[in-house]
C-alpha cells in the first residue's frame, strides 16, 4: 500500500478520507489494495481509516487485534458492539466526505460492496459516504509495464491458439469429419496448457445459433457438429500461469466455407466499425489530453450499430476492464447495463467488444479488442484486429 499516494489522490479528489470495511473476507478490493492476509480465518469485523492528511486509524476487535497490524496507523480495539460504534464514530469526527466501497444507485456493482446497514451507521455520524469508484480504479486496476509486457506476452500465444483452431476446423472438416464445438475447445486448452497459459472456463466456440448466445458455454451434450456454409465464433481468453500474469481476451469470426456470405460480411463489418469507432475515440481523448469516461466510449460504439439498424441486437455492454482478473476492477465501457462514469486512467486495460445477435437467423457476431493505454497515454492494441471474416476453409 503507498499511503502517500492514496493520500494525495483523497486530495485531488476532494474526499476527507477513504474508510475500508470488511467482515468474513466479504471486501476483496480492500484485501488487495491493504495487502490483507486473507489465509488466515478472520470473523470480526475491522474498519481501516485513512484520512487525506494524517496518521491512518485502525479499529478491531478484541478476539483478532492482530487484523490490521501490517498496516500504519493508530490501532483502537473495541469488545461491546455500542464500543464499536463510539470508537468509529471518534475516527470520523471532523470528517465530512468519506470514500467507501459503494455506488450510489449500485450504479457500478464491482464496487458496491458495503452492505447498507454499515452505510447507515456511518450516515448516522453525520458522515456524507461518497464512492471509491474512481480510486479503486486508480489503485486496484493500475498496472505497470511489466503488467503491459505480460498482457502482450499472452497475446502472442492467443492470437496462435485463435489460428490454430481455426485452422483444426478446417482440417477436420476437409478430412471428411463435423467437428464438435467442445472438440474444438478441447483442441484449444491443450495448446494453452502446453503454453503455460491459466484461465477459469471457456473457451467459447461458438456456431450459427450458438454464436447468438453472448455466454454459451460448449459441453458433450449441448455441443453441435459443425459443418460447411457454418458461421464460428470463438471467444477465448487466458493469461501467463506466473504471479501478477495479466489477461488477454478476444473474439473472432470464421465461416466455414471458402467465400463468405455478403450478408454474414456486411453484419460483421457494422460490428467492426463500431469497434473502431470506441477505439478512435479513445485515441484521439488521450491525445488531446481530454478525459473519457467508459460510458462515453459505450455510446460511441452503440452509435454506429444503432445507425446500422441493429441497436436491438447489440445486448451487452460494449466492454470490461482487464488485470490479473479477466473481469477487472476499472472502468467498464458501458451506458446500456449500467452508466459507468468513471476515466479511463492512464496504466489500464480494457477490452471493446461490441455483438450484434439474432437469434432468429441463427447468426450472432462479436469483434472483440484489448486496449492498453500506458502511463504517458499511449494507447496500444495487442495482436491483430480483425477485420473481416474468416474463410476457414481457405486455411492451410
Amino acid at each position: 500500500m503507498d499511503l502517500n499516494a492514496i493520500q494525495k489522490a483523497l486530495r485531488d479528489a476532494g474526499f476527507d478520507g477513504w474508510l475500508f470495511y470488511d467482515f468474513h473476507d466479504r471486501d476483496a478490493i480492500a484485501a488487495r489494495i491493504l495487502n490483507m492476509d486473507t489465509s488466515r480465518f478472520a470473523s470480526r469485523r475491522w474498519f481501516y481509516f485513512i484520512p487525506a492528511s494524517g496518521a491512518p486509524q485502525k479499529l478491531v476487535h478484541a478476539i483478532e487485534p492482530w487484523r490490521c497490524d501490517h498496516l500504519p496507523g493508530d490501532k483502537h480495539v473495541y469488545l461491546p458492539w455500542p464500543g464499536q460504534h463510539e470508537k468509529l464514530k471518534n475516527i470520523l469526527a471532523g470528517h465530512k466526505n468519506v470514500a467507501m466501497q459503494y455506488s450510489p444507485n449500485n450504479a457500478i456493482p464491482y464496487v458496491s460492496i458495503v452492505d447498507g446497514g454499515t452505510i447507515d451507521l456511518i450516515r448516522s455520524f453525520g458522515v456524507n459516504v461518497v464512492s471509491s469508484a474512481d480510486l479503486v480504479s486508480q489503485f486496484e486496476s493500475h498496472l505497470s509495464m511489466a503488467d503491459r509486457d505480460s498482457h502482450f506476452e499472452a497475446a502472442g500465444i492467443m492470437q496462435m491458439v485463435k489460428d490454430e483452431a481455426f485452422k483444426e476446423i478446417a482440417r477436420r472438416i476437409k478430412a471428411g469429419g463435423r467437428p464438435k464445438e467442445y472438440e474444438i475447445q478441447a483442441f484449444m486448452h491443450d495448446l494453452m496448457r502446453r503454453n503455460e497459459m491459466t484461465w477459469e472456463d471457456g473457451p467459447i466456440v461458438a456456431a450459427n445459433e450458438h454464436a447468438a448466445d453472448p455466454h454459451f458455454e460448449p459441453t458433450i451434450e449441448n455441443s453441435f457438429e459443425m459443418s460447411e456454409g457454418d458461421l464460428v465464433l470463438i471467444d477465448l481468453w487466458a493469461k501467463k500461469n506466473k504471479p501478477g500474469g495479466i489477461y488477454y481476451d478476444i473474439t473472432w469470426m470464421g465461416y466455414i466455407g471458402t467465400e463468405v456470405p455478403a450478408e454474414i460480411e456486411t453484419i460483421f463489418s457494422i460490428a467492426a466499425e463500431g469497434r473502431n469507432a470506441g477505439l478512435r475515440m479513445v485515441k484521439e481523448r488521450f491525445a488531446s489530453g481530454q478525459p473519457v469516461h467508459g460510458w462515453e466510449i459505450d455510446d460511441a460504439v452503440r452509435k454506429v450499430i444503432n445507425d446500422a439498424g441493429y441497436g436491438q441486437y447489440f445486448i451487452h455492454r460494449t466492454g470490461h476492464n482487464i488485470g490479473e482478473e479477466v473481469h477487472g476492477n476499472g472502468a467498464n465501457i458501458d451506458n446500456l447495463e449500467t452508466k459507468d462514469e468513471r476515466v479511463i486512467i492512464p496504466g489500464t486495460c480494457f477490452s471493446i467488444e461490441p455483438g450484434i445477435y439474432i437469434p432468429d437467423k441463427k447468426l450472432g457476431f462479436r469483434t472483440e479488442i484489448d486496449v492498453f493505454v500506458n502511463d504517458e497515454g499511449e494507447v496500444e492494441v495487442a495482436g491483430a484486429v480483425q477485420d473481416r471474416v474468416i474463410a476457414i476453409l481457405n486455411l492451410a
